[in-house]
Protein backbone atom coordinates (compact mmCIF):
# COMPACT_ATOMS: atom_id res chain seq x y z
CA UNK A 1 0.00 0.00 0.00
CA UNK A 2 1.64 3.38 -0.93
CA UNK A 3 1.77 6.04 1.43
CA UNK A 4 -1.48 8.30 -0.52
CA UNK A 5 -3.75 5.53 0.22
CA UNK A 6 -2.60 5.06 3.56
CA UNK A 7 -3.29 8.67 4.44
CA UNK A 8 -6.63 8.63 2.45
CA UNK A 9 -7.86 5.80 4.61
CA UNK A 10 -6.38 7.58 8.13
CA UNK A 11 -8.19 9.96 7.19
CA UNK A 12 -11.42 8.49 6.77
CA UNK A 13 -11.04 6.76 9.88
CA UNK A 14 -10.47 10.11 12.26
CA UNK A 15 -14.15 11.25 10.08
CA UNK A 16 -15.55 8.23 11.44
CA UNK A 17 -14.24 8.27 14.84
CA UNK A 18 -15.58 11.91 15.26
CA UNK A 19 -18.76 11.22 13.36
CA UNK A 20 -19.54 8.46 16.55
CA UNK A 21 -18.44 10.40 19.09
CA UNK A 22 -20.72 13.48 17.64
CA UNK A 23 -23.36 11.15 17.85
CA UNK A 24 -22.98 10.05 21.03
CA UNK A 25 -22.21 13.48 22.63
CA UNK A 26 -26.07 14.43 22.15
CA UNK A 27 -27.76 11.41 23.52
CA UNK A 28 -29.07 11.89 27.09
CA UNK A 29 -27.99 9.72 29.95
CA UNK A 30 -29.81 9.30 33.14
CA UNK A 31 -28.18 11.81 35.63
CA UNK A 32 -27.44 9.91 39.22
CA UNK A 33 -29.45 10.54 41.62
CA UNK A 34 -28.99 13.25 43.53
CA UNK A 35 -27.45 12.09 47.17
CA UNK A 36 -29.97 13.14 50.32
CA UNK A 37 -29.26 11.94 54.20
CA UNK A 38 -31.67 9.52 53.69
CA UNK A 39 -29.78 7.49 51.42
CA UNK A 40 -27.05 6.76 54.22
CA UNK A 41 -29.48 5.81 56.77
CA UNK A 42 -30.30 2.60 58.38
CA UNK A 43 -33.01 2.11 60.77
CA UNK A 44 -32.99 -1.68 61.68
CA UNK A 45 -32.52 -3.27 63.93
CA UNK A 46 -33.15 -1.37 66.92
CA UNK A 47 -30.61 -1.58 69.71
CA UNK A 48 -32.21 -3.53 72.89
CA UNK A 49 -33.44 -1.16 75.47
CA UNK A 50 -31.58 -1.63 78.59
CA UNK A 51 -32.99 0.82 81.63
CA UNK A 52 -29.79 1.88 83.36
CA UNK A 53 -29.12 1.34 86.86
CA UNK A 54 -30.01 4.23 89.58
CA UNK A 55 -26.48 6.67 90.32
CA UNK A 56 -27.71 6.84 93.79
CA UNK A 57 -28.39 3.65 94.51
CA UNK A 58 -25.51 1.98 92.73
CA UNK A 59 -27.88 -0.70 91.17
CA UNK A 60 -27.74 -2.81 87.94
CA UNK A 61 -28.72 -2.36 84.91
CA UNK A 62 -31.66 -4.11 83.72
CA UNK A 63 -30.40 -6.87 81.56
CA UNK A 64 -27.29 -7.45 84.12
CA UNK A 65 -26.11 -10.73 85.46
CA UNK A 66 -25.98 -10.01 89.41
CA UNK A 67 -23.07 -11.47 90.83
CA UNK A 68 -23.46 -9.92 94.69
CA UNK A 69 -26.40 -8.36 95.61
CA UNK A 70 -24.82 -7.54 98.91
CA UNK A 71 -26.59 -10.49 100.50
CA UNK A 72 -24.57 -13.78 99.91
CA UNK A 73 -22.01 -15.35 97.54
CA UNK A 74 -24.73 -17.92 96.04
CA UNK A 75 -23.25 -16.92 92.50
CA UNK A 76 -19.67 -18.06 93.52
CA UNK A 77 -17.55 -21.56 94.52
CA UNK A 78 -14.28 -22.30 96.03
CA UNK A 79 -11.48 -23.49 93.64
CA UNK A 80 -12.43 -27.13 94.53
CA UNK A 81 -16.49 -26.60 93.89
CA UNK A 82 -17.91 -26.25 97.63
CA UNK A 83 -19.08 -22.98 98.93
CA UNK A 84 -17.48 -19.49 99.05
CA UNK A 85 -16.23 -19.35 101.78
CA UNK A 86 -15.42 -15.36 102.05
CA UNK A 87 -16.73 -13.29 105.32
CA UNK A 88 -20.09 -11.33 103.88
CA UNK A 89 -21.15 -8.16 106.17
CA UNK A 90 -22.90 -5.42 105.72
CA UNK A 91 -23.86 -5.70 101.94
CA UNK A 92 -19.69 -6.08 101.34
CA UNK A 93 -17.47 -9.08 101.24
CA UNK A 94 -14.15 -9.54 102.43
CA UNK A 95 -11.58 -11.81 101.13
CA UNK A 96 -10.94 -14.93 103.68
CA UNK A 97 -6.97 -15.50 102.83
CA UNK A 98 -6.50 -19.12 104.28
CA UNK A 99 -10.13 -20.30 102.22
CA UNK A 100 -8.04 -19.97 98.54
CA UNK A 101 -9.87 -18.18 95.66
CA UNK A 102 -13.53 -18.00 94.55
CA UNK A 103 -15.67 -17.86 91.12
CA UNK A 104 -18.15 -17.76 89.59
CA UNK A 105 -20.61 -20.73 89.13
CA UNK A 106 -21.09 -19.41 85.41
CA UNK A 107 -19.23 -18.95 82.82
CA UNK A 108 -18.94 -16.12 80.17
CA UNK A 109 -17.12 -15.45 76.73
CA UNK A 110 -17.40 -11.42 76.33
CA UNK A 111 -18.80 -9.17 78.97
CA UNK A 112 -18.89 -5.70 80.58
CA UNK A 113 -18.02 -5.96 84.40
CA UNK A 114 -18.50 -3.85 87.15
CA UNK A 115 -16.97 -4.65 90.49
CA UNK A 116 -16.07 -2.55 93.42
CA UNK A 117 -13.35 -3.31 95.85
CA UNK A 118 -12.45 -1.36 98.67
CA UNK A 119 -8.87 -1.51 100.65
CA UNK A 120 -8.84 -1.46 104.14
CA UNK A 121 -7.99 2.30 106.12
CA UNK A 122 -5.81 0.59 108.27
CA UNK A 123 -3.74 -1.34 105.21
CA UNK A 124 0.12 -2.30 106.24
CA UNK A 125 2.92 -3.63 104.06
CA UNK A 126 4.64 -1.98 100.36
CA UNK A 127 4.65 -2.92 96.93
CA UNK A 128 2.85 -5.74 96.13
CA UNK A 129 2.39 -7.07 99.79
CA UNK A 130 -0.29 -4.75 99.91
CA UNK A 131 -3.79 -4.84 99.29
CA UNK A 132 -2.95 -7.66 96.69
CA UNK A 133 -5.87 -9.41 94.86
CA UNK A 134 -6.99 -10.29 90.94
CA UNK A 135 -9.88 -10.34 88.58
CA UNK A 136 -9.23 -13.43 86.32
CA UNK A 137 -10.71 -13.06 83.01
CA UNK A 138 -12.16 -16.78 81.96
CA UNK A 139 -10.10 -17.69 84.92
CA UNK A 140 -6.98 -16.87 82.25
CA UNK A 141 -5.92 -13.66 81.93
CA UNK A 142 -5.31 -11.45 85.44
CA UNK A 143 -6.39 -7.19 85.89
CA UNK A 144 -4.49 -6.26 89.42
CA UNK A 145 -5.99 -5.08 92.15
CA UNK A 146 -3.56 -3.71 94.41
CA UNK A 147 -3.15 -0.61 96.86
CA UNK A 148 -0.94 2.15 94.57
CA UNK A 149 -1.91 5.16 96.74
CA UNK A 150 1.43 6.31 97.57
CA UNK A 151 2.80 2.57 97.17
CA UNK A 152 5.28 2.03 94.05
CA UNK A 153 5.58 -1.28 92.59
CA UNK A 154 7.10 -2.47 89.23
CA UNK A 155 4.78 -0.88 86.58
CA UNK A 156 3.25 -4.01 84.88
CA UNK A 157 2.18 -5.21 88.18
CA UNK A 158 0.57 -1.83 89.19
CA UNK A 159 -3.32 -1.20 90.01
CA UNK A 160 -5.15 -1.91 86.43
CA UNK A 161 -2.12 -3.97 84.58
CA UNK A 162 -2.62 -6.63 82.51
CA UNK A 163 -0.59 -8.70 85.09
CA UNK A 164 3.11 -8.84 84.08
CA UNK A 165 2.09 -7.47 80.63
CA UNK A 166 0.50 -4.16 80.33
CA UNK A 167 1.09 -1.71 82.08
CA UNK A 168 -2.21 1.29 83.32
CA UNK A 169 -1.94 5.01 81.51
CA UNK A 170 -2.53 6.08 84.71
CA UNK A 171 -2.39 5.61 88.61
CA UNK A 172 -6.32 5.86 89.35
CA UNK A 173 -5.93 5.02 93.28
CA UNK A 174 -8.19 6.36 95.54
CA UNK A 175 -7.19 6.48 99.08
CA UNK A 176 -7.46 2.90 101.82
CA UNK A 177 -10.70 3.17 103.43
CA UNK A 178 -13.13 4.39 99.87
CA UNK A 179 -14.69 2.52 97.06
CA UNK A 180 -12.50 2.12 93.94
CA UNK A 181 -14.55 1.00 91.29
CA UNK A 182 -13.45 -1.42 87.78
CA UNK A 183 -15.57 -1.26 84.82
CA UNK A 184 -14.13 -3.94 82.67
CA UNK A 185 -15.05 -4.51 78.86
CA UNK A 186 -13.38 -7.92 77.66
CA UNK A 187 -13.32 -9.45 74.48
CA UNK A 188 -12.28 -13.26 74.88
CA UNK A 189 -10.31 -15.00 71.59
CA UNK A 190 -10.77 -16.34 68.70
CA UNK A 191 -7.98 -19.69 68.82
CA UNK A 192 -7.11 -21.94 65.36
CA UNK A 193 -7.46 -25.70 64.83
CA UNK A 194 -3.47 -25.58 66.01
CA UNK A 195 -4.26 -23.78 69.61
CA UNK A 196 -2.78 -20.59 68.16
CA UNK A 197 -4.79 -16.66 68.47
CA UNK A 198 -6.41 -16.55 65.27
CA UNK A 199 -7.94 -12.84 67.35
CA UNK A 200 -6.40 -12.67 70.72
CA UNK A 201 -8.12 -11.31 73.71
CA UNK A 202 -8.93 -7.52 74.34
CA UNK A 203 -9.90 -5.40 77.25
CA UNK A 204 -10.62 -2.08 78.33
CA UNK A 205 -10.22 -1.16 82.14
CA UNK A 206 -11.95 2.13 83.77
CA UNK A 207 -10.90 2.84 87.19
CA UNK A 208 -12.97 5.66 89.30
CA UNK A 209 -14.05 6.67 85.53
CA UNK A 210 -10.32 6.39 84.61
CA UNK A 211 -9.18 4.76 81.44
CA UNK A 212 -6.63 2.35 82.49
CA UNK A 213 -6.38 -0.35 79.64
CA UNK A 214 -7.62 0.83 76.05
CA UNK A 215 -8.93 -2.10 74.20
CA UNK A 216 -5.36 -3.86 74.98
CA UNK A 217 -4.18 -6.64 73.34
CA UNK A 218 -3.77 -9.74 76.17
CA UNK A 219 -1.07 -11.55 74.86
CA UNK A 220 -1.47 -14.81 76.83
CA UNK A 221 -1.61 -16.28 80.65
CA UNK A 222 -0.49 -13.70 83.36
CA UNK A 223 2.31 -15.59 84.66
CA UNK A 224 3.92 -14.57 88.14
CA UNK A 225 7.35 -16.40 87.19
CA UNK A 226 7.68 -16.47 83.27
CA UNK A 227 5.93 -15.18 80.10
CA UNK A 228 2.68 -15.13 78.82
CA UNK A 229 1.09 -18.34 77.69
CA UNK A 230 -1.39 -19.05 74.76
CA UNK A 231 -3.82 -21.73 75.74
CA UNK A 232 -6.88 -22.89 74.38
CA UNK A 233 -9.76 -22.82 76.02
CA UNK A 234 -13.65 -21.95 76.07
CA UNK A 235 -15.92 -19.69 78.42
CA UNK A 236 -14.63 -19.50 81.88
CA UNK A 237 -15.53 -18.09 85.23
CA UNK A 238 -14.55 -15.11 86.85
CA UNK A 239 -11.80 -15.57 89.57
CA UNK A 240 -11.17 -13.67 92.15
CA UNK A 241 -7.92 -13.71 93.88
CA UNK A 242 -6.99 -14.65 97.66
CA UNK A 243 -3.49 -13.49 97.79
CA UNK A 244 -0.63 -14.70 99.98
CA UNK A 245 1.15 -11.35 101.35
CA UNK A 246 0.16 -11.00 104.74
CA UNK A 247 -1.34 -7.57 104.68
CA UNK A 248 -5.13 -6.87 105.50
CA UNK A 249 -7.75 -8.31 103.45
CA UNK A 250 -9.42 -6.23 101.10
CA UNK A 251 -13.18 -6.13 100.57
CA UNK A 252 -15.61 -6.31 97.19
CA UNK A 253 -19.42 -4.99 96.97
CA UNK A 254 -22.21 -4.53 94.00
CA UNK A 255 -20.51 -6.92 91.33
CA UNK A 256 -22.68 -7.60 87.91
CA UNK A 257 -22.20 -8.72 84.93
CA UNK A 258 -23.57 -7.81 81.06
CA UNK A 259 -22.66 -10.34 78.52
CA UNK A 260 -22.06 -8.95 74.90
Amino acid sequence: MNKKNMTVKAVLFTLACTATIGANAQKQYPQPEKMTPGMSEYWTPQPKIVTPGDICTNSAPSDAIILFDGKDLSAWEDSKGGPAQWTVHNGTFTVNKPAGDILTKQKFENFQLHIEWCIPENITGNSQARGNSGIFLQDMYEIQVLDCYNNETYVNGQTGSVYKQTPPLANAMRKPGEWNVYDIIYTAPVFKEDGTYRIPPHVTVIQNGIVLQNNTTILGTTEYIGFPKVIKHGAGPIRLQSHGDPSEPISFRNIWLREL
